[in-house]
């Protein structure tokens, strides 16, 4: 094939007889004023499908410079089509986007970052449905493959740093690198999307968008959950933690799958605004069948049965820093624990660290908290940020949720298996450990637990059942799983973000709490240090008044226990295999129709 995407024909093998061409080109030979095989057009321009925008041949003149003709080459249709899906995608009739420049990347840019208002604290949920558009249709305008995939990659740019905005005062310039190399993982969903969005979509390939289009972000998130890449942060389905109809949806399907439905409406919008008829019809269709599922879920799909309540108190100290701090703060904790003695509580809930190395390498510090323990009629849980030894016999620095009773320890502890790469450990600490004169990059790594815990209070046949998760641990939704698998009643994670305590991350910490009750039916209570503390039921309900970032308080909460699985609990990340079998599915066909398209032998 010679060059027939700049706008030449095939020296043979290309439309022959009489018959009208595709798209009201002229039959037969070449179009009028057009230079013969090989030479320039009439005006002297060099074809290239960089330039212009693309449109049909006209039968009176030479194509638009730049066009590729809606002409079938032989061998049959060009390598990124398929019979009756129209034109390729850069064929579009006008892109309203500069093709390329500045302005192009910092659209793409934009537009990447728009769903970062989404989540707390902003919390505008309902833009998570129309929040993707700009940045599809930006796609969508994309001349070539290279430039659909930049334009993803750089809106991946714009969607990490806008997310994880919150770190630049520990990362620096990381959040730039950091934003780079995750931003990268958009590239291929920027050409996936081209693909299927692009130029004029037949039904066919409106329906496969609306599937596959949400599968591969889908992939993205779960590339990027990976603890070492910094976790399952800022998951597209977490912006909805506030919407009931979002958190039904989660316990069939975790998180995931309302990041699915969430893209897919995206998808559908981009359709109806820019595609053609029969595809809009066909992308219509698609959506009403997504908010019919949606109430269809909210009627059949399982849910918790209440049993009993458990009266549980989080104790909040607030900003407390300066020399001695680490006292002052374990007295602060012991002054507001004091408070709920006498209201009948099952269990006092700290934050992390509420306990640092040096109070607890004091003998006498397991003594006041048994006393306190007593005093208040109840269980703590405390976190310890210290060095200690752990069950196998290694020493180290854990972060550790130690249960303390009346006669002090009672020997349950948890250490924090999940940590915060640089702010807990750095990975390849020989490449990276000069990051710690950079930002504030851990000074010597913590050491994980190796297995998951849950504590059953000591109360006779009645003992609560708890499963601790640690800081960023509550954002991996297999953890909060594996935990109510094993018996846990109620999910407890202790957090401290202190260090972000002006930005938005306590509040979208707080809120991750909504999405793992509400996919395991069980209710989680979030404690930190500074806020925001907060509590959610089995159904992803809040419960009370959550603790802000001014607070220095103790609360006591209600929290409802139930009974019964979830389909989430039951199946898992079903939504996840769903979107990869999609995908696999796609690249299959892609692979079939590219052997069918192969010339046949001797064939020139």
């Amino acid at each position: 094939m010679r060059r027939w995407w700049a706008g030449e024909r095939p020296a043979s093998g290309g439309r022959t007889g009489s018959g009208p061409a595709e798209d009201g080109g002229p039959p037969g030979g070449p179009p009028p004023g057009r230079a013969p095989e090989g030479g320039p057009p009439p005006d002297g321009s060099h074809g290239s499908e960089q330039h212009g925008t693309a449109g049909a041949p006209s039968p009176s003149g030479p194509p638009p410079y730049g066009t590729r003709p809606d002409r079938t080459p032989a061998g049959g249709p060009p390598p990124d089509r398929s019979p009756g899906d129209g034109p390729p995608p850069a064929a579009s009739a006008h892109r309203p986007f500069p093709a390329s420049g500045w302005v192009r990347w910092l659209a793409a840019l934009l537009a990447g970052a728009l769903p970062a208002l989404t989540f707390p604290a902003p919390s505008l949920w309902w833009l998570a449905y129309g929040a993707l558009v700009p940045w599809l249709l930006l796609i969508r305008s994309a001349g070539t493959v290279r430039r659909a995939a930049l334009d993803g990659w750089i809106g991946g740019i714009g969607f990490v740093i806008a997310v994880h905005h919150w770190l630049m005062p520990s990362l620096h310039v990381f959040i730039v690198l950091l934003g780079a190399l995750l931003g990268l993982l958009w590239a291929p969903w920027g050409v996936l999307a081209r693909r299927l969005l692009g130029g004029r979509p037949s039904v066919r390939r409106a329906a496969a968008a609306v599937v596959a289009v949400p599968s591969g972000w889908l992939a993205i998130e779960l590339v990027r959950s990976w603890e070492g890449l910094g976790g399952p942060w800022g998951l597209l389905g977490a912006s909805q933690w506030e919407v009931a109809p979002a958190l039904r949806v989660a316990s069939v399907g975790g998180v995931w799958l309302v990041s699915l439905l969430v893209v897919a409406v995206n998808t559908g919008l981009v359709l109806l605004v820019a595609a053609r008829t029969g595809a809009r019809t066909a992308a219509g269709g698609l959506l009403v069948a997504c908010a019919l599922a949606v109430a269809g879920v909210g009627v059949w799909a399982p849910q918790p049965v209440t049993t009993g309540t458990a009266r549980i108190a989080v104790v909040q100290p607030g900003v407390i820093a300066g020399p001695d701090s680490v006292e002052r703060r374990l007295t602060r904790g012991e002054e507001l624990t004091r408070t709920v003695a006498g209201r009948d509580v099952d269990l006092v809930v700290w934050g992390e660290s509420s306990i640092g190395a040096g109070a607890w390498q004091d003998p006498g510090t397991a003594r006041r908290l048994a006393a306190l323990s007593r005093e208040t009629g109840a269980d703590l849980l405390v976190n310890v940020d210290a060095r200690q030894q752990d069950g196998s016999g290694r020493s180290g620095i854990f972060k550790s949720a130690v249960l303390v009773g009346p006669d002090g320890p009672t020997g349950d502890r948890y250490d924090k298996m999940r940590l915060v790469p640089f702010g807990e450990y750095v990975p390849a600490r020989a490449l990276l450990g000069w990051a710690t004169s950079v930002g504030r990059a851990a000074g010597e790594d913590r050491l994980r637990g190796d297995r998951q815990v849950v504590m059953v209070l000591p109360d006779g046949d009645r003992g609560l059942r708890i499963g601790p998760l640690v800081c960023f641990e509550s954002a991996f939704p297999d953890m909060s799983r594996r935990l109510v698998r094993d018996g846990a009643q109620v999910l407890v994670a202790q957090s401290a973000t202190s260090t972000f305590q002006e930005s938005w991350a306590p509040a979208q910490h707080a809120s991750l709490g909504a999405l793992r009750a509400a996919e395991n039916g069980r209710p989680m209570v979030h404690a930190t240090l500074t806020g925001i503390s907060a509590v959610h039921g089995p159904r992803g309900e809040r419960i009370g008044e959550p603790l802000g970032t001014e607070a220095s308080a103790a609360a006591v909460y209600d929290v409802p226990l139930t009974r019964g699985t979830t389909l989430y609990g039951r199946f898992g990340d079903w939504a996840v295999y769903g979107a990869l079998a999609v995908l696999a599915a796609l690249c299959g066909a892609e692979g079939l129709r590219a052997l069918r398209r192969r010339p046949a032998p001797g064939r020139p």
